[in-house]
């Protein structure tokens, strides 16, 4: 045991009772993704649930374009702990050779300078949004409104995470000790 460092047996942790797999990702080993963090801080540290919230989009080597008052921002670090969707299927082959290309044009677009940045209306979530609504519309595809994108594909994942959040956070209020297992497992 990590905490007693008592014999757990002969089956390891890797048998322990309960096994969870944490719902966040390595942000910049995302590539072609819609990503979510909080603001300031981390998920595992401190986040309360209303806190604000960041979005951004990953490019295919996985810097991350986002938008705040300062204009758009194109990040290799920062986005270590985050929820992450994939906003691409392999199969599309001719949207994974130009998603950069897109992305690069779409970010240096007059709608996303920092004097049309507001809190509300005009936002991360917009430019993420209006991303993926370009993408749509180069396909044929009919746009996704904020409500109709929040509900199909940011709340699922948001629920395994807040009830993942919830455990944590009464696990390590607790006499339980919490191991980070690899990735891969």
């Amino acid at each position: 045991c990590p905490a007693c460092g008592g014999a757990i047996g002969g089956t390891g942790l890797s048998a322990a009772p309960v096994r969870l797999r944490c719902p966040f990702r390595h942000g910049h080993g995302q590539p072609r993704a819609f990503l979510l963090r909080p603001t300031r801080g981390s998920f595992l540290s401190g986040y309360d649930g209303d806190s604000d919230l960041h979005v951004g989009i990953t490019n295919s080597q996985g810097v991350v374009y986002s938008y705040d008052q300062a204009g758009v921002h194109r990040d290799g670090s920062g986005w270590e702990q985050c929820l992450s969707i994939p906003l691409l299927q392999p199969a599309v082959w001719e949207l994974l050779q130009h998603w950069d290309n897109l992305l690069q044009e779409f970010s240096q677009g007059e709608a996303w300078l920092p004097h049309r940045y507001d809190e509300q209306e005009h936002n991360c979530y917009t430019f993420a949004l209006a991303f993926i609504n370009h993408l749509l519309s180069t396909q044929g595809q009919q746009p996704l409104s904020k409500g109709e994108f929040t509900e199909r594909f940011v709340i699922p994942h948001s629920r395994r995470a807040s009830r993942y959040l919830t455990l944590h956070h009464q696990l390590t209020h607790s006499d339980f000790y919490i191991v980070p297992l690899p990735q891969d497992q």
